[in-house]
């Protein structure tokens, strides 16, 4: 099938575009107001940007308790949303009044960050402490009154729980993260596969490149 995203006539009950970008990483974002008052709340649009400095992302349509939160007080948690948190993590994707504490609602225990003052969800197997970097407005489309916001922040500090710590690596696939895929459907990680890079470009079997070039 093809379509084009203006006219978006693709034909199918659902949107597919997010099923094609998949499985997705989830911020699992803890945040606090001004006044003290904890937000939890779940990213299916978010990644690790850039490692040096590390620089974590998430974007949000609308704005949100999290992004006020941040915006005002310059920081925020990622929290590690593995499998067994899959209902901890919905739950916290509700529309909640700003006065509700997300980490009470969905059942997990808040504990204190070391760089920052925002708690972390103690049953997540790491954690990410950030300081809130800018928040960059994405465009939206004309006749839709839906702004996109992508908010960014430095990481100051991780917290890995040791059990995942094996032979000098981390075992994510252990971890059992917690992904997003289309409609309502989250993934599994169930396997990895290990390749090494070539350490330089003549390491390299060119020869398919050279023909492909000189056609």
């Amino acid at each position: 099938m093809y379509y084009e995203m203006a006219a978006n006539d693709h034909g199918l009950p659902h949107d597919p575009l997010k099923a094609l970008v998949a499985p997705r990483p989830i911020g699992w974002i803890s945040s606090i107001s001004a006044d003290g008052i904890p937000n939890l709340a779940p990213y299916s649009f978010f990644n690790l940007l850039a490692a040096s400095p590390a620089i974590v992302g998430f974007s949000s349509g609308m704005r949100k308790d999290s992004q006020n939160n941040i915006e005002e007080t310059g920081e925020f948690v990622y929290n590690f949303a593995s499998v067994d948190l899959i209902d901890a993590v919905n739950i916290s994707s509700s529309h909640v009044a700003s006065t509700v504490n997300e980490f009470e609602l969905a059942g997990v225990t808040a504990v204190a960050s070391t760089c920052v003052k925002v708690p972390r969800v103690a049953e997540a197997h790491a954690h990410l402490e950030c300081e809130y970097l800018q928040t960059v407005e994405l465009p939206h489309v004309s006749g839709k009154e839906i702004p996109w916001s992508l908010i960014l922040g430095r990481v100051v500090a991780v917290h890995i729980d040791d059990a995942f710590i094996k032979d000098g690596l981390v075992d994510t696939v252990g971890m059992q993260p917690l992904t997003r895929m289309g409609y309502m459907d989250y993934g599994v990680l169930s396997h990895k596969i290990t390749k090494e890079r070539p350490e330089e470009i003549g390491n390299m079997d060119l020869s398919g490149l050279s023909k492909l070039f000189t056609k």
